[in-house]
């Protein structure tokens, strides 16, 4: 699915009771370690030529896959689709140790883009079960994140779907469990699956640190303050993301009469419009910002020409490039770290 470019005039003004407004949400987009993820891809096809294989999507957005593709990347279900001796690149959202192995029994040049914030869930895994502990792990059966960590101690894992799973764990000694979670989720409801197992896990233990990831509750926070005063809210994501359908929902939950996601500014539709006043605007934490510049370019010719900004918290993470890549491009003037945001 190509990129489509904002379409002027394709949006009607029609009248409202009140005055226009956009209600730009801050933090949205990129978080960084989704730039480190598609930094990495486009330094490897600089550096190597292509192509340059990736397992799975990098990042979960349809435009930054299509972009990766035409510059040579080769997206792939599987390593065993990678011809033996490739450069292979993981995915922000992280594999399991028997991914790992197979692209090594292959002899392929791996170079691993997992979020930090994702490896160290996955080093508490592996401690945790170290010390036998048993792991719920709340999260999406599905999710590559939830597979790749789970992944980690496979004997030690049950995952936990949602505050509705938890009556049906069961667990061989209560007084040895923890929780781990996916780094995506709905702080919200992470929060109340976590309170209802321990009801029935009274010494269910923390893990050492939050899970979730900073760029997930900060793009949750501010989606929280604007839908409080919005109409509509429009959230720029792809249907596979788990951060840009939570905020869908957050919206929802926090006041917004309306809310939609869209991977393009085209899939806006002038019906959503009627009679709204204040438009909220957010996208997810893998959504360039460009695409998010379109909608706001859409939205003008549609009268919402008045954009504030709602700032609810300030970024400047930034994480290096994976160590593999790192090492290759050293020397080269080339190995600077991810962009900050």
């Amino acid at each position: 699915m190509p990129r489509v470019p904002a379409v002027r005039g394709r949006l009607k003004d029609t009248p409202v009771a009140g005055e226009k407004k956009v209600l730009l949400a801050a933090p949205r987009g990129y978080c960084a370690g989704v730039d480190r993820a598609v930094i990495a891809v486009e330094k490897a096809l600089e550096h190597y030529g292509a192509p340059v294989y990736v397992r799975k999507q990098i990042v979960h957005n349809i435009h930054v896959v299509t972009e990766l593709e035409k510059q040579g990347a080769i997206f792939v279900e599987e390593v065993d689709e990678v011809p033996e001796g490739e450069h292979i690149v993981f995915s922000a959202h992280g594999v399991s140790p028997a991914v790992v192995g197979a692209a090594a029994d292959r002899g392929l040049h791996a170079i691993d883009a997992t979020c930090p914030l994702v490896t160290k869930v996955h080093r508490e895994a592996v401690r945790f079960a170290r010390d036998d502990y048993e792991i719920l792990l709340i999260g999406h059966e599905g999710h590559e994140e939830v597979e790749g960590t789970a992944g980690e101690a496979p004997d030690h894992v049950t995952l936990v779907n949602s505050p509705d799973d938890v009556p049906n764990i069961e667990v061989q000694d209560p007084d040895k469990v923890v929780w781990l979670s996916q780094t995506t989720l709905s702080v919200d409801e992470t929060m109340e699956t976590v309170r209802r197992l321990r009801e029935r896990f009274p010494n269910l233990q923390d893990p050492p640190s939050d899970d979730i990831c900073y760029a997930t509750q900060n793009r949750q926070v501010a989606i929280k303050k604007v839908a409080q005063g919005a109409d509509l809210v429009i959230v720029v994501g792809s249907a596979n993301s788990s951060n840009s359908v939570r905020l869908v929902e957050v919206a929802l939950e926090y006041g917004a009469k309306a809310a939609y996601r869209v991977d393009f500014s085209t899939q806006i539709e002038q019906s959503w419009l009627d009679g709204v006043e204040t438009v909220g605007v957010t996208s997810g934490a893998s959504v360039p910002e460009g695409l998010v510049q379109e909608v706001l370019i859409e939205l003008a010719d549609a009268g919402y020409g008045e954009v504030e900004e709602v700032k609810t918290a300030e970024e400047d993470l930034m994480f290096s490039l994976p160590k593999e890549l790192r090492k290759d491009l050293k020397g080269s003037g080339r190995a600077r770290g991810a962009a900050q945001h």
